[in-house]
C-alpha cells in the first residue's frame, strides 16, 4: 500500500473519529428530555448521588482547623448560609440531622435533579431565581421567592442560598441574598466546603468542583453579615460586596486547610 493511500486511510479513521463525538451529543440530546421528564429515572439517580454524596462526605476525614457545621448552625439559627455554584456539591451534607431548612432553587429543568436531591436530605425546596439586580430579581419572579424564604425564617426556618447568579459573574455575589437579608432581619452566614481531593471541570462556567473521597475534608463558616432593614441601594450594594468578599475569605481558607501538610 502506498503512503497516498495509508494518508487517506488515516483521515478517512480521523474522520470517523471526529463524527464519534458529535453523533454522541446528538443521542444525548433525544434522550436527555425523556429521561428528565420520567419520574422513575430522576427518582433512580436521585437516591443514587444522595447516596454518593454521603459516602464522599464520609469518607473524608475532617482536617485540622476545620469548623463545627452543627455548632455554627445553632449559633445562626434561624440564618441564611450563602454558598457559591460550584463549590456546593456536598453541602447538603452539613445539614445538622432534624435540622429545618429551606433552600432556593431555580425554575429551570436543570436545578430540577438538584432540587430532588436536596429533598432527599430533608430541605424544603422553594422555586425562584436570587436575581442579579432588583429589576431582573422582579421580572423572573425572585420577589416572591424572597418572600417565602422570609416566611420561612420568621417560622424558624434556616435559609441555604447560592449567592452568585446562574451563568452570571462566578464568585460574585446578586443582589438577591442581600436583600433577603434586609426583608427577613437575619444574618447571611458565608459557608464553604473543601476536599483535599477533587476534580474540578475546567469547562464550566463556575468551575465546578467534583469532591472526591478518602481525603481531608474542611467546612469555614465566616462571620455574619446583618442587613439593615432600612437598607436603601447603595447599602444594599454595599453589603453584597461584603458578602462576596466574606464567602472568597472563607472558601481560601478551606482550601488552605485541605492542602495543608501533615
Amino acid at each position: 500500500m502506498t503512503d497516498e493511500h495509508l494518508g487517506r486511510l488515516d483521515d478517512a479513521r480521523g474522520s470517523r473519529a471526529g463524527k464519534r463525538p458529535a453523533m454522541t451529543k446528538r443521542l444525548w440530546r433525544k434522550v436527555r428530555a425523556p429521561l428528565a421528564e420520567s419520574a422513575f429515572v430522576l427518582d433512580g439517580i436521585t437516591v443514587a448521588i444522595g447516596v454518593a454524596l454521603r459516602f464522599i462526605y464520609a469518607a473524608n476525614r475532617t482536617a485540622k482547623g476545620s469548623h463545627d457545621a452543627s455548632a455554627a448552625f445553632d449559633v445562626h439559627a434561624p440564618g441564611i448560609a450563602a454558598f457559591w455554584h460550584g463549590q456546593h456539591i456536598l453541602a447538603p451534607c452539613m445539614k445538622p440531622k432534624g435540622a429545618k431548612m429551606a433552600a432556593l432553587f431555580s425554575r429551570s429543568r436543570d436545578a430540577e435533579l438538584n432540587a430532588r436531591v436536596a429533598e432527599r436530605f430533608g430541605f424544603e425546596i422553594v422555586r425562584g431565581s436570587g436575581g442579579r439586580d432588583r429589576a431582573r430579581t422582579l421580572e423572573k419572579g425572585g420577589i416572591r421567592a424572597l418572600l417565602t424564604l422570609k416566611k420561612a425564617l420568621d417560622g424558624g426556618t434556616a435559609v441555604a442560598m447560592i449567592a452568585d447568579i446562574p451563568h452570571g459573574t462566578p464568585r460574585e455575589a446578586g443582589l438577591g441574598i442581600a436583600m433577603l437579608g434586609r426583608i427577613s432581619g437575619r444574618p447571611v452566614v458565608p459557608v464553604a466546603l473543601a476536599t483535599s481531593r477533587r476534580k474540578v471541570i475546567e469547562s464550566s462556567w463556575d468551575k465546578t468542583t467534583i469532591n472526591l473521597p478518602f481525603g481531608r475534608k474542611a467546612v469555614i463558616v465566616g462571620d455574619p453579615i446583618h442587613v439593615p432593614a432600612d437598607a436603601d441601594d447603595a447599602e444594599l450594594e454595599r453589603k453584597r460586596r461584603e458578602i462576596t468578599a466574606g464567602l472568597n475569605a472563607v472558601t481560601a481558607e478551606a482550601y488552605r486547610l485541605v492542602s495543608a501538610r501533615k
